[in-house]
């Protein structure tokens, strides 16, 4: 792990949000040094039955952020998220800052693009977004240097974004008792997964690793830190010196079994385009549902 900048003495300050409608958790990351902050997986919230679109979510990150004189640098997704949209660019609107995503965002922007129909009017280069990020690209929040790691698996476009001792990993990892993401949509790869994973177990014993999504295993309590340590000894899918071969099936044959997630179509939709929902050819906001295209 040489080539990534791993700086476990800098210790940032990290406040959760836990989403309950969705089972998503969103971060505000600040530097230790200064007030400058980063904003990870940002949820917007919808009544998708009555076509409502609303703020609460995101309310509550402006309001830490205000309330504590922080100023916001960067908003982060870790990923396009099928199972919530992201209010990135209401963030920005009320607060500042940049929007970044992996640059792999252009394979998913053309893939979804013909699945949602989108004609020629929708750019599929990622020009939605203020920042690209390639694997190992170093980026500052305040004077803390963070660094972003190319994951594939879940998606093309799946980064890890470590700031100091703690990484967000979005779907790459769950928590050890609920294992891994999912890889059957389309651009998904076991064996790619397997191979993300084993980046994030290379990583310090100590390095403070955050979920996007915890759904609370049998019953306990929604949790969403671990460390890196946790997660090589115990995690259920890829712990304990488990094989790429297993983990290849396992995830093959678990995938099968699943449904899509009840948010994949809205999700798509508005998080390949930096948060932003898409409009008629009269400029109001509508959303398409494309029949067996999934």
């Amino acid at each position: 792990m040489s080539r990534y900048p791993v700086n476990m003495n800098v210790v940032p300050d990290v406040k959760a949000f836990f989403d309950e409608a969705t089972n998503t958790v969103s971060y505000v990351v600040k530097d230790p040094g200064s007030t400058a902050c980063a904003v990870i997986d940002s949820v917007l919230d919808i009544d998708y039955a009555a076509g409502k679109i609303s703020y609460d979510s995101a309310d509550e990150l402006i309001s830490y952020v205000r309330e504590r004189g922080l100023e916001l640098e960067w908003i982060i997704e870790t990923h396009v998220h099928a199972d919530h949209l992201s209010a990135a660019p209401y963030l920005q609107e009320k607060l500042g800052g940049k929007i970044g995503v992996g640059e792999k965002i252009i394979v998913v922007q053309e893939t979804f693009g013909k699945v949602f129909n989108e004609g020629t009017e929708f750019q599929r280069d990622g020009s939605q977004f203020d920042a690209l990020f390639k694997d190992g690209d170093r980026y500052q929040v305040g004077a803390m240097e963070c660094f972003a790691i190319h994951t594939p698996g879940h998606t093309p476009a799946c980064m890890v974004h470590v700031m100091g001792n703690a990484a967000f990993v979005g779907d790459t990892l769950f928590m050890p008792d609920g294992g891994s993401a999912r890889v059957d949509f389309p651009g998904g790869d076991a064996g790619e997964l397997y191979d993300s994973i084993q980046k994030l177990l290379a990583l310090p014993d100590d390095m403070r690793l955050f979920m996007c999504h915890d759904y609370g295993p049998n019953g306990r309590e929604i949790r969403w830190e671990t460390t890196v340590a946790e997660e090589r000894a115990e995690n259920i899918h890829v712990g304990a010196g488990k094989t790429r071969e297993d983990f290849i099936r396992f995830r093959t044959e678990r995938d099968a079994q699943l449904g899509m997630p009840k948010l994949i179509l809205p999700s798509l939709q508005v998080n390949m385009r930096a948060g932003e929902v898409p409009r008629d050819k009269e400029g109001n906001p509508m959303l398409k549902v494309p029949l067996t295209g999934l």
